[in-house]
């Protein structure tokens, strides 16, 4: 079921046919079609967010090849049954460490790091617990990209607790001690009661939309 407006997901996809034209055409009535197209897509996005419709164009402009989905790692780390959580400096909400996985890391290599720079600790990926398509969960706010959200079970193998400049806040938190101010734009209160039951039960298939 997809949560996010119908005009984000139209804006979306019509950037995307935009990008993908602009990367394969040699045709230059194509190129300028392809270019009005994204046009449109950005004063979509522009009347949808409030924001200035430069700021789009700019936005989808960086975006170059075949348009793919953005991909978001987060890890479930656990000592002793409770999971690690993050404050993020940003909204003051708190989180599963993680954020954007990098070219030339796996995606374990990725939420390994992740976890590592927003709490200090360092961690070994058990399992693959869940791959979620962001736009069919009640994630908010909405963005111009659409992303794919890995969450991957861990275990704490070292280090100390230590803030970053993207977090202000490192804790670990039983079952029934999850906070209510949570940052759900990264995390929902389901994914992370959904890693407890990975938890308990290892031979939980891994989840997906």
């Amino acid at each position: 079921m997809i949560t996010e407006p119908n005009w984000l997901r139209w804006a979306k996809q019509l950037a995307a046919l935009a990008q993908n034209g602009l990367t394969f055409s040699d045709n230059p009535y194509d190129i300028e079609r392809y270019e009005h197209l994204r046009e449109i897509a950005a004063e979509m996005m522009a009347e949808g967010f409030d924001l200035d419709r430069k700021s789009f164009l700019d936005l989808f402009a960086r975006e170059e090849g075949y348009a793919t989905p953005k991909v978001d790692v987060r890890g479930a780390a656990f000592r002793d049954g409770k999971i690690l959580l993050v404050r993020e400096a940003l909204d003051g909400g708190w989180t599963l460490p993680g954020g954007w996985a990098d070219p030339c890391q796996s995606p374990s290599e990725a939420v390994v790091r992740e976890i590592f720079e927003e709490s200090g600790f360092e961690a070994r990926v058990r399992k693959l617990a869940a791959v979620y398509d962001r736009s069919r969960h009640p994630h908010l706010p909405a963005i111009p990209f659409h992303i794919y959200k890995l969450f991957f079970l861990c275990e704490i193998t070292g280090g100390v607790a230590a803030e970053s400049h993207e977090t202000t806040g490192v804790a670990f938190f039983a079952e029934n001690e999850i906070p209510h101010n949570l940052s759900i734009s990264r995390t929902l209160p389901f994914q992370i009661a959904r890693m407890f039951d990975h938890l308990r039960h290892p031979a939980l298939p891994t989840d997906c939309d």
